[in-house]
């Protein structure tokens, strides 16, 4: 494996532990492209089809992948004129990949904004009790208009507000997680005992936004906690992420700005009393792979065409958050886009990047973004693809990669038989599980039972 180094961008923090690079895939139903579902040998039901989840996470551990990834949207935000969309109930989907699967983690998305901390604590840990300690919560913000109707309101939460309810959030289910030491449970058939009552505590929470009594009615999870994940761009994000993330999802489109990313992030966690191995930094990336350069183009410009012109102006104004028709195809973005002031920043200032440091035009950036939202695509061999990985890795950009085929499960089966044999070849991708748990694949320790702390 690569040895320790440090990290480079914004304060130069050390890292001193042993390197393994991580690779998740994140499951965006038929496939990171819009026109993923019309491809031959898709499945156009796949996204409401269980199986489909099933089968994709066994071909992600038979790559001995970290962990499947599911996104969640409790609205209908896309054209599902035009492509799948994201519906299924993320933990209640991972519970029947648990139980069809043994080794890869699964890390399920649950918004803070629509969502009360007991029972997010409650679901997270009944199901890394019920997978042995694989799952992963990936905390995320809603901002967009469609969910906020959905439940009861006329407009998104303020941005600033959104993450203020976010930290207080996670600090009470973490509180609950905490509220069993790890020996409370007797269970002592002769003396009648079944729980140390005297272990198990009211967390007594009274906040700006939560009033959480507690104690937990579900033991410590295996894991102490479920593996804590979120994924921020805006200042408010990245503050998120530092004071509670155990593993970062990033949008970043450069090297140079992923090294940034990596060290803000990582001089942000240090003054909450953090190590900087105690924090992982995954980078969205999108992958078409082909046999050869000219087969993987060949095969990017048929998704591309697949996709409806009307449906990539209204996604790219979507995130832009502007009116469509302010996007003429051959020309350049407008200058005076805002930043929204309540809505999502990590993809405006990904696909606002990729527009100004390409230079492209309306019609250029909708063809770069290959029908995405701003995540980074790589289109090549398989060699090609371990290449930039490698890269990416060794420089520090990254420690491993939130992977988005193409197509599901075909691209991912490539990259399996392809391109993970060679990052092996190069040491620097496990061959075999080390581990039971998604901490364990991680490298992340586990998280001290606070009153076992103090009782030392």
């Amino acid at each position: 494996m690569v040895p320790g180094r440090r990290v480079s961008g914004t304060g130069d923090i050390p890292v001193s532990r042993k390197r393994e690079l991580h690779l998740n895939i994140n499951i965006l139903h038929s496939g990171f492209s819009p026109a993923a579902w019309r491809m031959q040998g898709s499945d156009p039901r796949a996204s409401f089809d269980i199986n489909h989840y099933i089968n994709v996470a066994r071909i992600a551990e038979r790559g001995t992948f970290d962990a499947i990834f599911l996104a969640d949207q409790a609205a209908i935000s896309d054209r599902i004129d035009f492509r799948p969309l994201t519906s299924l109930e993320p933990t209640i989907v991972l519970a029947s990949v648990a139980a069809n699967t043994e080794h890869v983690g699964l890390i399920a998305t649950a918004s803070t904004t629509y969502n009360e901390p007991y029972n997010i604590a409650r679901r997270f840990a009944t199901l890394d009790h019920a997978s042995g300690g694989r799952v992963g919560w990936n905390i995320v913000t809603s901002a967009d208009l469609s969910q906020s109707r959905n439940f009861g309101l006329e407009k998104p939460v303020a941005h600033q507000s959104r993450y203020e309810r976010a930290a207080e959030f996670t600090t009470v289910v973490k509180a609950l997680w905490d509220s069993w030491e790890e020996d409370a449970f007797i269970g002592d058939v002769a003396t009648g005992r079944f729980v140390d009552t005297s272990k198990v505590h009211p967390i007594a929470h009274r906040g700006k936004h939560f009033s959480v009594h507690g104690p937990h009615n579900v033991p410590r999870p295996p894991q102490g906690h479920p593996v804590i994940v979120q994924a921020g761009g805006s200042d408010d994000g990245r503050e998120l992420a530092a004071q509670h993330a155990e593993a970062v999802f990033s949008a970043s489109q450069s090297l140079e700005e992923s090294l940034d990313y990596a060290g803000d992030l990582r001089q942000r966690a240090a003054r909450y009393g953090r190590t900087p191995d105690s924090l992982l930094v995954l980078a969205g990336l999108a992958t078409i792979i082909g046999s050869t350069e000219a087969e993987a183009r060949q095969r990017q410009e048929e998704l591309r065409e697949l996709i409806p012109l009307e449906y990539s102006l209204a996604r790219l104004a979507g995130v832009l958050q502007i009116d469509p028709n302010r996007l003429k195809l051959d020309e350049h973005l407008p200058d005076d886009i805002p930043l929204p002031a309540d809505g999502g920043h990590t993809f405006f200032r990904a696909t606002l990047a990729l527009a100004q440091h390409e230079k492209l035009t309306v019609r250029g950036l909708i063809r770069a973004l290959n029908g995405g939202t701003g995540h980074r695509t790589i289109v090549g061999t398989p060699d090609a693809i371990a290449d930039d990985i490698e890269t990416w890795f060794t420089a520090g950009a990254a420690d491993g990669f939130n992977l988005m085929p193409d197509v599901l499960p075909h691209g991912l089966e490539v990259f399996v038989d392809e391109v993970v044999p060679i990052l092996r070849r190069r040491g620097l991708f496990r061959k075999s599980y080390a581990g039971r748990t998604l901490r364990d694949h991680l490298g992340l320790s586990r998280p001290a039972n606070p009153y076992a702390i103090a009782a030392e």
